[in-house]
């Protein structure tokens, strides 16, 4: 691998580098956060955070860094938080990059080079490393070595660059869009599951407090049923009913109330099992469009005016999870729950079909 040789020099301002902070800093940084900095205070996830416990102990009890460690699952649910967490127990500096901002096997090799030992390196987005980066991270990850080829041609020679000891944490929402080098070379591979509905109030209460707010327990049972049990969504839903908050109490008022927070739900467009305007709209257009599907994703696309990946990603997965949509092979079909949601009569196809035959 031809790497620049500039790219071998220390830069502690690496661009790519998002945050490239210490320990003490990271105090700082997070300071006004509603993110955890300790496994105590990290809510949820209760198998996953055990099972670390046993792992960072032992690690720490040789002497060692904590292997290197895969985190994925769904957006949303502290895959960043958690990396943030594991750097804090095992006393080392936390490095965020993410993969579409390594462009070149020279920015990554900067940032490998720029770390210390003990250092945790978190890169997002894993499975979008380019191939020719990836390689990089292969002798990295196992060997802790840089192997560089310097000059071109005939004169061309390769170097090797030792690495301290560091612990890399890959986050992907692709477990499967990443390669079998890559993925076999992590010692760890956590996946992230979905809140219950109580680990969710569990959030909100502690994200209101940080907040400097108190909440009604009504209130904060309300915004879990709305948040998809996503902490990010909750903690946005509570920002957001916050604001509303603001405007209608006193300065000297610090408290949320359920009638506060359904009034700014329905300001906002959420129902009371989390569908915001454009689920609403998704489902109302299968049922009234396309007479309840199947319907293929790129026509639900052009007819909704909502992009094909979006719809993919982001609300199909919601919808199929509440049984409001299903896959079929020919495209997707609104269920009966989702008629009754919406309080419609559900359309009961295939007596029509035998009716037709008769």
């Amino acid at each position: 691998m031809a790497i620049s040789s500039s790219h071998q020099q220390n830069d502690s301002t690496d661009p790519r580098l998002i945050s490239g902070q210490s320990r003490s800093t990271d105090a700082e940084v997070f300071e006004n956060s509603l993110r955890p900095k300790t496994l105590e205070e990290y809510i949820g996830q209760t198998q996953l955070k055990e099972n670390l416990k046993v792992f960072l102990q032992a690690a720490k009890k040789r002497g060692e860094c904590l292997e290197h460690t895969l985190l994925y699952g769904p957006p949303g649910l502290g895959k960043t938080t958690m990396a943030a967490v594991i750097a804090h127990e095992m006393g080392g500096s936390f490095k965020i990059t993410s993969a579409p901002a390594i462009e070149k096997q020279g920015d990554l090799a900067a940032i490998l080079t720029n770390l210390k030992k003990g250092d945790v390196l978190f890169i997002d987005e894993i499975h979008r490393l380019r191939p020719n980066v990836e390689e990089i991270l292969y002798s990295a990850m196992e060997d802790y070595a840089l192997d560089i080829m310097i000059g071109k041609g005939p004169s061309a020679r390769t170097m090797r660059i030792n690495l301290p000891d560091f612990t890399l944490i890959g986050a992907t929402t692709k477990f499967s869009h990443l390669s079998s080098p890559l993925r076999d070379r992590f010692g760890h591979i956590m996946r992230l599951d979905f809140y219950s509905d109580e680990e969710i109030e569990k959030i909100i209460q502690r994200s209101a407090s940080i907040l400097k707010y108190q909440i009604d327990p009504r209130a904060s049972k309300k915004i879990s049923s709305c948040s998809r049990r996503t902490p990010r969504i909750a903690n946005r839903l509570l920002k957001r009913v916050r604001d509303f908050a603001e405007m209608e109490l006193h300065s000297a008022e610090k408290m949320i109330s359920v009638e506060i927070t359904e009034k700014s739900l329905q300001a906002l467009g959420i129902d009371h099992i989390g569908l915001d305007r454009t689920d609403i709209t998704l489902i109302r257009t299968i049922i009234e469009k396309f007479n309840g599907g199947p319907v293929g994703l790129n026509t639900l696309s052009a007819a909704t005016g909502e992009d094909a990946g979006t719809i993919e990603d982001v609300y199909e997965p919601f919808l199929i999870q509440l049984g409001m949509l299903d896959r079929k092979s020919r495209g997707r079909v609104a269920t009966e729950h989702a008629y009754l949601h919406l309080g419609l009569e559900p359309v009961k196809k295939n007596a029509a079909k035998q009716t037709t035959l008769l």
